[in-house]
């Protein structure tokens, strides 16, 4: 049986031959683990003087980067914390890159911590002010991390109704990669916001 020959593209052939293209990618990846390095001592700071949030709910006591090559084909790098993850339970604020598409900050809880926390995001995002920008998952998978329609909507135009009542909760906000100056001020920002929040603040 004859085999079909595997050929590459101009443009693949052209990629294939420049080193230059993929040293970058790894230069840019690893100056994401630089700037999360740096937030997750920030975000230990943030938790450290918030002494109105439990110590039983932010599980883990340090924060965890990791990173990877394949979210939906596309690298990517991520910093949680807290995390406290659990077959039936999820508290975690979790940090995210994704190439070629934006950054990211997300609250996700799940079990015991949905119950608890639900009344006072219900409150808060009531306010069509405080709300705007941020978007609440309608999606099945609580560990899919895209803005498409059928993963999140915007908080003002969903139905957030009894928020205890969900599947599980997941809050985001995201930032395009072009504003890459104010990431980081992106991150520090909503996650005091998102402590804020938790604890009534």
């Amino acid at each position: 049986m004859s085999q079909t020959k595997v050929m590459l593209s101009p443009k693949e052939l052209e990629l294939v031959n420049n080193a230059d293209w993929i040293l970058t990618k790894n230069l840019i990846i690893h100056k994401v683990y630089q700037l999360f390095g740096q937030l997750s001592e920030r975000y230990l700071a943030a938790i450290q003087q918030n002494v109105l949030l439990s110590k039983d709910d932010l599980g883990i006591r340090t924060p965890k980067i990791s990173k990877g090559e394949q979210y939906e084909g596309l690298p990517w790098v991520m910093l949680d914390y807290p995390r406290n993850f659990t077959a039936d339970d999820a508290f975690g604020i979790r940090s995210f890159f994704w190439w070629g598409n934006c950054c990211s900050i997300t609250l996700q809880l799940a079990g015991r911590f949905q119950q608890k926390y639900a009344p006072v995001l219900e409150k808060y995002f009531a306010d069509p002010v405080k709300s705007k920008e941020w978007f609440i998952s309608t999606g099945t998978d609580p560990w899919q991390h895209h803005f498409r329609n059928e993963n999140y909507e915007p908080v003002n135009e969903s139905r957030k109704g009894n928020m205890s009542a969900l599947p599980f909760i997941k809050l985001a906000k995201k930032i395009p990669l072009d504003d890459w100056s104010s990431i980081d001020i992106f991150f520090e920002k909503n996650y005091t916001e998102i402590l804020q929040i938790l604890t009534g603040g």
